[in-house]
């Protein structure tokens, strides 16, 4: 069976993701209605893995976005330029009033019974704006890309951007590199466009250009349309069991042979600030399991970009896939106790957790 072939010589960047940047407003515990001040995170569903593969990592990462020139394009371009990720902007121009805008999202920790509530202001987002050739993929995959990264999340903006996902997809391969694809599966970014029908449609296309996919049973089952499997009683239909995911990754790789891998994490929430967390790998065949730890969650925006940034990094760096897999499950278990959307992770803290490490204190 074919296997991932990471580019092994020398190339401009390690990892490249196409995706819109947005900026999340945070009231901390406080629900909206009652707040008075917001952190403000920049985000994305694909930046977030770029963003970590340089802060944490240490590798060469680009982002290929939209920004508009006023004065969160500027907050967010700072951002950008702190986690060391290089820009690849299309401009859009501000009428200061209507837009277009960097779109926002609002999202509390909630905390113990009490969930987190998202939501959205995604109306005139310059990112549902991007289309076929506004980036100049020759040119920038010409100098070299090991890994190029999309998701469902920008899939979902508009006809055009799940159309710019294909022909990026196409000239990463034609230029060597892996390409990778978390589906990111969100109802309410489907529900105005088309739905259920719309997403299977247009995530089905886009998966048959993956070498890579990321996603857990939801995204599969709704986002692709995979027949889940036939629910069963007891401890083995729970959703730490990898065996129910196993089976669903069988079901995908007959339908697109072109995958060869999937992975995701497994997560059983008992409460907003206590998880179980686990992982699991699909690889050219091979099943892989991570172990399973007890989450004290902070702020749970964002670990699974941290997961797979880790896993990423360990196969980018020609780690074997068991030691791969346990660096995306210690990033992403890290990730859920910092505030933000992205990684204030050390590479030494990943590593020692991912061997076994403790929350004893280090001095």
């Amino acid at each position: 069976m074919n296997t991932l072939n990471v580019r092994k010589d020398s190339c401009d960047l390690d990892f490249l993701a196409l995706g819109a940047v947005v900026h999340r407003l945070d009231p901390g515990v406080i629900p909206f209605r009652k707040a008075r001040s917001l952190d403000i995170h920049v985000s994305g569903g694909e930046y977030n893995v770029a963003a970590n593969l340089s802060d944490c990592f240490g590798l060469r990462t680009g982002i290929a976005t939209a920004m508009v020139d006023y004065g969160i394009g500027e907050l967010v371009q700072a951002r950008v330029r702190e986690m060391g990720v290089r820009p690849f902007y299309k401009w859009f121009q501000h009428d200061g009033v209507r837009g277009p805008n960097i779109a926002t999202v609002y999202s509390d920790l909630g905390h113990g019974v009490r969930p987190p509530v998202v939501f959205y202001n995604r109306s005139n987002e310059a990112g549902a704006l991007l289309k076929p050739g506004d980036f100049d993929w020759a040119g920038i995959f010409k100098a070299g890309v090991r890994w190029f990264h999309s998701g469902g999340i920008f899939a979902a903006l508009s006809e055009t951007t799940s159309e710019l996902i294909v022909e990026a997809m196409q000239a990463a391969h034609a230029a060597g590199a892996i390409n990778s694809f978390d589906l990111n599966y969100r109802a309410k970014l489907w529900s105005p466009i088309g739905g259920l029908a719309k997403a299977n449609q247009t995530l089905r296309r886009i998966v048959g250009n993956v070498d890579a996919l990321i996603g857990n049973e939801e995204d599969l089952q709704k986002g692709l349309g995979i027949a889940g499997p036939e629910a069963e009683a007891g401890p083995s239909n729970s959703k730490m069991n990898p065996d129910t995911f196993f089976q669903m990754i069988e079901r995908v790789v007959q339908q697109f042979p072109n995958v060869k891998m999937v992975a995701t994490t497994l997560r059983e929430v008992h409460s907003t600030n206590r998880h179980d967390w686990a992982a699991v790998l699909w690889l050219s065949g091979q099943r892989y399991v991570s172990p399973t730890c007890q989450l004290d969650v902070l702020d749970r925006i964002g670990g699974g970009d941290g997961f797979a940034a880790g896993l990423i990094y360990g196969l980018i760096a020609g780690r074997p896939p068991e030691e791969a897999l346990r660096l995306g499950w210690a990033h992403g278990a890290l990730l859920t106790t910092f505030p933000g959307d992205v990684t204030m992770a050390r590479l030494p803290e990943v590593e020692a957790f991912a061997k076994g490490g403790s929350a004893r204190v280090q001095r």
